[in-house]
């Protein structure tokens, strides 16, 4: 894995994670390595106000920089201070919701809106029917003019929001002639935070309305439309492009399997019995050692989020809820191509030949690795390679139009 800032793997990878939006306006490097760096060991309060201090002092400079009407700086200024705040509240995932988090949650997407304010084409700011309630989101157009273009439906993972989306793909699918949709699911950023609702297996019951809104806008070519799902979002892409077939591509990035296996993997044996409910005692031990766990600042830090994220009422009811979390049955369903990628040191997607494999549907895999530096977790320090390679696929099927050419600099925007 790449070795970015700081000892402890958890935050490292989550300051890598930060950086990784720099090549789309969303970080400084500089920033992040100083940020990091200057947090006290794994102490997660001194996360939070590390992180919160640089966002706070970004915003402060967006502000300036709109007021003055240097709308470009301002617009930069506002995207980093928007990442800075998310992940200044990441790391205190965990139920009961803990106040730091709820505010940090809303002050990236103020911040978030705010520089999306200045772009050259600002999004539509989203309310998606879903089951009585909505599901908050956004629409960012490619070009001025309305033209029906294709879209790409963007779907995060456990612990994304809608926001941080654009960064990881909206803004390299835009370049590209995409129309975007990004959007917070059930037990997702805002869906989770500040609705309550919580995470659900059978993603095909969030996409369809997803899919249903989208093909109320003229803008949208019905016969064009992609589902790109990042981290826990490369299993629920295509446990959704299963049930929802008008979808016309699909990208698992990481693509995952068996979630439920997976965690099983990581349980030492003696133990692992207390959860396939074989032995009694096993499943008392397991349980005694999954709260010691759970109160480890970063080591516990998968189990606090999972069961805010999943409304689990413990750390093995938890692991219990995951089994529902296979694609075994699902994955021969999928009709639609779909691109499965994995990346060399990153244990979560270990599972994605898997589900190369178990697909009968057109295919194609790629395995990204550490030495072109793109082996962590969703190639967070390489998107751009990334972006080039998944969007080279999805353009052979979808064709997107090209963009007008960019107009000339405006006096005074900086």
């Amino acid at each position: 894995m790449t070795h970015l800032a700081v000892k402890d793997e958890l935050l490292d990878a989550q300051t890598l994670r930060a950086a990784g939006a720099a090549p789309y306006g969303g970080a400084d490097i500089g920033e992040c390595v100083t940020t990091a760096r200057a947090v006290n060991g794994t102490n997660l309060a001194s996360w939070h106000a590390a992180w919160t201090a640089t966002a706070v002092r970004t915003l402060a400079l967006a502000e300036s920089e709109q007021a003055a009407g240097r709308l470009d700086s301002a617009r930069l200024a506002f995207f980093r201070a928007s990442s800075y705040f998310r992940t200044a509240g990441v790391m205190l995932l965990g139920a009961p919701l803990d106040p730091r988090l709820v505010e940090s949650y809303a002050r990236q997407a103020s911040a978030f809106q705010s520089g999306a304010s200045l772009l050259a084409e600002p999004p539509e700011i989203l309310e998606i029917p879903y089951e009585g309630t909505t599901l908050p989101g956004y629409f960012f157009r490619a070009a001025p003019r309305p033209m029906s273009r294709p879209l790409v439906i963007l779907t995060g993972g456990y612990d994304s929001t809608a926001e941080e989306l654009y960064f990881f793909n909206g803004a390299a699918a835009l370049a590209r002639g995409y129309n975007v949709l990004a959007f917070d699911g059930p037990g997702q950023g805002a869906a989770l935070v500040r609705q309550g609702l919580v995470l659900r297996p059978d993603w095909e019951a969030v996409i369809t309305p997803v899919v249903d809104y989208a093909l109320t806008r003229p803008d949208v070519d019905p016969d064009r439309i992609a589902l790109i799902g990042l981290s826990l979002g490369g299993y629920l892409a295509p446990r959704a492009a299963a049930g929802e077939h008008r979808l016309a591509a699909c990208i698992a990035d990481c693509g995952s399997y068996d979630l439920f296996a997976a965690a099983l993997r990581r349980i030492p044996g003696p133990l692992a019995a207390g959860i396939t409910g074989r032995r009694p005692l096993a499943a008392a031990a397991l349980r005694r050692v999954l709260q010691a766990l759970e109160g480890k600042p970063t080591a516990g830090w998968a189990l606090r989020r999972g069961q805010l994220v999943h409304g689990a009422s413990s750390p093995l009811d938890y692991l219990q809820a995951l089994r529902e979390y296979s694609l075994k049955d699902h994955a021969p369903r999928i009709t639609c191509p779909v691109l499965v990628c994995d990346a060399e040191g990153d244990d979560i997607s270990a599972s994605a030949p898997q589900l190369v494999d178990a697909l009968s549907c057109q295919k194609h895999y790629i395995h990204f690795t550490a030495a072109e530096g793109a082996g962590d977790h969703c190639e967070a320090g390489a998107r751009t390679l990334y972006h080039a390679r998944a969007f080279a696929w999805l353009d052979s099927l979808l064709q997107p139009e090209p963009l007008p050419p960019a107009s000339p600099p405006v006096p005074g925007r900086q």
